[in-house]
């Protein structure tokens, strides 16, 4: 197979090694690769690249284990859970690749036995090319690889999981394109394209794990009389595939749908003190989309949230409501020391960069001649608000930005009202804090949902 290639205008070329025996725990696998390239009678040359099936280096290392084992395998094998749906779990697997059942795979193994993938696979790769260079005189870059699935796109490619002697990622930032523009983000991965080139040829079940490129000697290590542990001139990097898994403060899609929900949720925590970062006025709107997507009585809509994102607008508020409180607490004979120990609990809405007043407008309620019933009217519209505020405080955490939920306008509602020249029928339920977290949250003890829960 030929195809265009390589920034020099040049082509490549690509084919499988036919010949390659099932593979055995213990076999050599340079031996194999080796023989099989001299019975095809197309010698290795400087520059080329073997893409090898995991598969086949899991069998030689001897990583076959029990079917029956299979889901305890993909337990021992995972970090953590980025989705599941039913008995389909997309894990982080120990080596930080993000795939389906960690690659355990029961594919291409005999009956009752499963494959797990190679205990290193870029020490794998790494063997193989030195194996090669010792017993053909030729280097070579390796990369061994697996089929992954990916977001948003059906189906599935290989990709590199391990790599030796092989540029994994072409840099192009800082450079030009074609028309002279400046090119910010491209970054290539051109061990993943070499892995999909090679499956193109070696297939999943035609018996040809290994493949041969040849024409993009530009990707290629050299080597050198002393080679470090990568194969490289010692002080060279080769950071083998590793370098392909992204890092998690860098990876916007660490969850599934599902997984984010509830994450988003944990995440919510009460922040009492927050950094002087100013809060995107877009991300308190996007948060305000998610409040009002919450349920309500009779299609009504009864929630209203009043953004203060002035200084101005908030200290006005703020200075207002702690004079009513101290009146309050005057009237209850409470002494100044008392009453300043119990302002400073404003503190936290002082501090932070933005204050939103959630408002609950209960238009469209029913009217009862009873009071039983107008009650439960009522509360069925403060639950709903409830249920609108506690929406807003989940996306304000999925925008990174920490929150508080303070009572303190239900206890001065006309001077809210006031202030902020609200409606008359605009009931403050709270004020939330919104800002930028200045430090971790405190751990919260895990709690158990059986504390909670009444079987009946």
């Amino acid at each position: 197979m030929t195809a265009a290639a390589g920034r020099d205008g040049a082509s490549f070329q690509v084919w499988a090694l036919p010949g390659i025996p099932e593979v055995r725990p213990g076999d050599d696998l340079v031996k194999l690769i080796t023989a099989a390239v001299g019975g095809h009678g197309r010698p290795l040359v400087d520059g080329d690249v073997l893409i090898v099936t995991s598969k086949i280096v899991s069998k030689a290392e001897g990583r076959a284990v029990e079917a029956a084992d299979r889901e305890d395998a993909i337990d021992a094998e995972s970090v953590r859970v980025v989705a599941r749906r039913g008995p389909a779990r997309i894990v982080e697997s120990r080596h930080g690749f993000v795939m389906a059942a960690a690659g355990v795979d029961a594919s291409n193994t005999p009956k009752g036995t499963i494959l797990l993938l190679p205990e290193d696979p870029d020490a794998s790769a790494r063997r193989i090319r030195a194996g090669v260079r010792d017993a053909l005189g030729v280097n070579v870059g390796v990369v061994v690889t697996d089929t992954f699935g990916r977001p948003w796109r059906t189906g599935q490619t290989d990709v590199a999981i391990g790599a030796a002697g092989v540029r994994v990622l072409d840099d192009l930032r800082g450079g030009v394109d074609s028309f002279g523009n400046p090119l910010g983000v491209t970054v290539t991965a051109v061990g993943d394209e070499l892995a999909a080139a090679g499956e193109l040829v070696k297939g999943k079940a035609e018996g040809r794990p290994v493949a041969v490129v040849r024409g993009l000697a530009h990707q290629v290590h050299p080597a050198g009389e002393a080679d470090g542990p990568g194969g490289l001139p010692d002080g060279e990097d080769d950071r083998g595939a590793r370098e392909l898994v992204r890092a998690a403060a860098d990876d916007m899609f660490r969850l599934g749908t599902s997984e984010a929900v509830r994450e988003a949720v944990t995440l919510r925590r009460t922040v009492r003190e927050f950094t002087a970062d100013p809060v995107d006025g877009a991300a308190l709107r996007r948060a305000v989309s998610a409040a009002v997507t919450a349920p309500a009585p009779h299609h009504t809509t009864p929630w209203r949230f009043v953004l203060l994102e002035s200084e101005d607008s908030r200290l006005r508020l703020l200075d207002a409501m702690r004079e009513a409180w101290i009146a309050d607490l005057r009237r209850d004979g409470k002494s100044e020391q008392s009453i300043a120990k119990r302002v400073r609990r404003g503190d936290v809405l002082r501090g932070a960069p933005a204050l939103v007043v959630p408002c609950l407008v209960a238009d469209g309620a029913h009217d009862y001649p009873d009071p039983r019933r107008s009650a439960a009217e009522r509360e069925m519209f403060v639950v709903a608000c409830g249920a609108g505020i506690q929406n807003f405080l989940v996306a304000l955490a999925g925008e990174q930005l920490g929150s508080a939920w303070v009572s303190s306008t239900m206890f001065c509602r006309d001077v809210v009202r006031e202030v902020l020249e609200l409606p008359a029928d605009w009931d403050p339920m709270g004020a939330v804090a919104v800002g930028r977290a200045a430090g971790p949250p405190r751990e919260r003890p895990a709690r158990s949902a059986d504390d909670f829960v009444v079987s009946r």
